[in-house]
């Protein structure tokens, strides 16, 4: 190994003792986030037709087999679904804000070396919708300052306008990709769609990619060519942010079972 590797090996082994609690163990030998907790929630089931979509539960389902093959251990992995009785294969728990905010407490107290939380529904200025309610940022902001802490936190939003989740979310330690800008709309949530367009670029990014920061920029890439080829506009735009202590880190969370393109 390089001294700059081992230089950068030690930075980040200093950096993970220093987010956790004392006593606490550091990520498993098996892989950079064997030991990171992880909830991925479906919100909704309605088209934007306010018909039925499998579309985000689809989303909920290959995400988190996507996040296993890349090092996520299935026990520190939850799945949350607006109508948990119909998969029965996943076993998802109930998306409602209070189930989901438990199973953040039970897992963050069991895994300890980071976090990564993803949601896939409707959005609108105020929030991301998960069931009957809407989840403010703040209040997200909240959810993980009280789970996840000062640990390296990754966050994803897939929903109309998430950049609203930037802002409140934006730490040093966390990153944050979300689906659309702010004050824009993404595609692909119709009533035959088998996922969104963000998390279809997701999933079909991820098997190449090296790392977070890598993943987000290709799924901004990956997002704005399917939009051109669909011709939806105005371009949805999704948004990337890194804080200043996590970034230099990130790469050193190498995926586990990467594809060369």
């Amino acid at each position: 190994m390089s001294r700059l590797l081992r230089l950068a090996a030690l930075i980040l082994s200093l950096w993970l003792g220093s987010a956790l609690p004392a006593g606490a163990a550091g990520p498993a030998a098996a892989g950079p986030f064997s030991d990171w907790a992880a909830v991925v929630v479906a919100g909704d089931w309605h088209a934007h037709s306010g018909g039925p979509s499998e579309a985000f539960d689809n989303a909920r389902r290959d995400v988190s087999r996507a996040l296993e093959r890349i090092g996520f251990a299935p026990a520190n992995l939850r799945q949350f679904s607006v109508r948990p009785q119909r998969y029965r294969d996943t076993r998802p728990g109930k998306s409602d804000l209070d189930t989901i905010y438990d199973g953040l407490v039970d897992l963050t107290g069991r895994a300890t070396g980071g976090c990564l939380v993803y949601f896939s529904s409707h959005g609108a200025p105020e929030g991301v919708v998960v069931d009957e309610d809407i989840l403010a940022p703040g209040v997200l902001g909240a959810m993980l300052d009280r789970t996840c802490g000062e640990r390296p936190t990754v966050v994803v939003m897939s929903a109309c306008f998430s950049g609203v989740f930037v802002p409140a979310l934006a730490g040093p330690n966390r990153m944050v990709l979300t689906a659309a800008r702010p004050d824009r709309s993404s595609f692909g949530c119709g009533e035959a769609d088998k996922y969104p367009y963000f998390d279809d670029c997701f999933l079909s990014s991820i098997n190449r990619a090296h790392d977070f920061p890598a993943l987000g920029r290709a799924v901004q890439a990956c997002v704005a060519a399917r939009e051109v080829k669909e011709g939806m506009e105005p371009p949805s735009e999704p948004q990337l942010w890194v804080g200043a202590k996590l970034k230099p880190l990130l790469p050193l969370y190498a995926f586990s079972g990467v594809r060369q393109p």
